[in-house]
């Protein structure tokens, strides 16, 4: 059985964490970091803040782990997570102009042209998925997502 991890917060972090778990800007998985330290601050075992949050007991550890190594710097995600992007800014910047035209394109459309254009191979289901993200409101009328 591993050992128990007990955090022991002062007054000045307790109230730091619970303003960032309640915060707007703020990452999901952060929020809930700042959570799942408090939890165990205030006398919740691993497992039990596993039960709640709905993680595996081993995320709870390496979560009280960097709390404990990287204090409120280690609740945010390491820089470089994921694959990186295909499309430059200027290739973004591109695909929005493309975007904002009168003729209208579908996100296949717009990997074909990224393709003849730019030599850029991209699905479309990827450039569906990155305009739904940043599209605004007068962006995402000119868009037809099929």
């Amino acid at each position: 059985m591993p050992a128990t991890i007990r955090t022991v917060l002062n007054t000045e972090e307790n109230r730091t964490l619970l303003e960032l778990s309640c915060a707007d800007g703020i990452p999901y998985r952060t929020k809930q970091r700042a959570t799942a330290i408090r939890l165990n601050a205030h006398g919740w075992t691993v497992a039990q803040i596993a039960r709640y949050l709905d993680w595996h007991e081993h995320t709870v550890r390496a979560t009280l782990r960097r709390w404990q190594v990287k204090g409120l710097g280690g609740l945010w995600e390491s820089v470089g997570r994921g694959r990186p992007s295909r499309l430059s800014k200027l290739d973004w910047q591109a695909v929005k102009q493309w975007v904002g035209e009168p003729q209208r394109y579908s996100a296949r459309q717009l990997s074909q042209k990224l393709k003849e254009e730019r030599q850029i191979e991209i699905g479309a289901e990827q450039i569906r998925r990155r305009l739904k993200k940043g599209a605004t409101a007068g962006s995402a009328s000119a868009i037809v997502l099929r």
